[in-house]
């Protein structure tokens, strides 16, 4: 099997430092390395609302493939109407709630949505990070992450979407309901429930932070690129 090239790091660097406006047209034209970047600058996003959705590892980074195989074959419909990380994250949650239905129908959540609940809701107060970096600092990081992924995990599937997009991604509930294709709305009541379920569950015993869930990085992020640049030459030369 011939080896996909990688770019050398002063091209990286240079390429590295364009915004996704600037990669878009490169990677309209199939440049390589444009189509790298973004895929490792928008892979953690991607990948945390996938798995929010299938709860699977794996099938998760399945989605996330599907996804850029998709956006980067379909890179001419993007019109810069939104930023491409929106563009990119509704494909990834198309892609995914795809495999769900496809695998079950979802039921039991519209009779919830509906239910009345206290205004507002509370948010979680989590600590941003660890002053201490023993090893025993260490080993509580990862078992609170562990922790909390697994809480997560058990959330309801449409409870558990809108937590990671809202509170382990950042997004505004505008922004996260227009990602689901719900309505603000429900999105809040099912914030507030997911809020509380989490709360109940693991208050009294965490010492993460949120943004150490579900990570994607490192060789894993790089090998995520080498598979979507391999993927969309294969699509290349069965067009070509």
């Amino acid at each position: 099997m011939t080896a996909i090239p990688v770019p050398t790091e002063r091209l990286r660097q240079q390429i590295s430092a364009l915004s996704d406006a600037d990669l878009v047209p490169l990677a309209k034209m199939g440049d390589e390395p444009a189509i790298r970047i973004l895929v490792q600058r928008h892979n953690q996003r991607l990948f945390r609302t996938a798995r929010a959705i299938i709860r699977n590892d794996a099938e998760a980074e399945d989605v996330v493939q599907a996804a850029y195989i998709k956006a980067f074959t379909g890179l001419a419909a993007f019109r810069g109407n939104a930023q491409l990380s929106t563009w990119l994250t509704r494909i990834a949650v198309n892609e995914a709630l795809g495999r769900v239905r496809r695998r079950k129908n979802t039921a039991g959540l519209e009779e919830i949505d509906m239910q009345t609940t206290s205004p507002g809701g509370e948010i979680l107060q989590f600590p941003s990070s660890l002053s201490a970096t023993d090893p025993e600092a260490e080993l509580s990081r990862s078992q609170a992450r562990h922790l909390l992924e697994n809480a997560v995990d058990e959330l309801p599937d449409d409870f558990r979407a809108i937590f990671v997009l809202r509170d382990v991604e950042g997004m505004s509930t505008d922004e996260a309901a227009a990602h689901l294709g719900i309505r603000p709305e429900t999105a809040k009541t099912r914030l507030h429930r997911a809020r509380k379920m989490m709360r109940q569950s693991i208050e009294k015993r965490l010492s993460g932070a949120f943004s150490a869930l579900f990570p994607f990085d490192g060789a894993r992020c790089a090998f995520m690129a080498d598979r979507v640049v391999a993927a969309l030459r294969h699509e290349k030369s069965e067009t070509d």
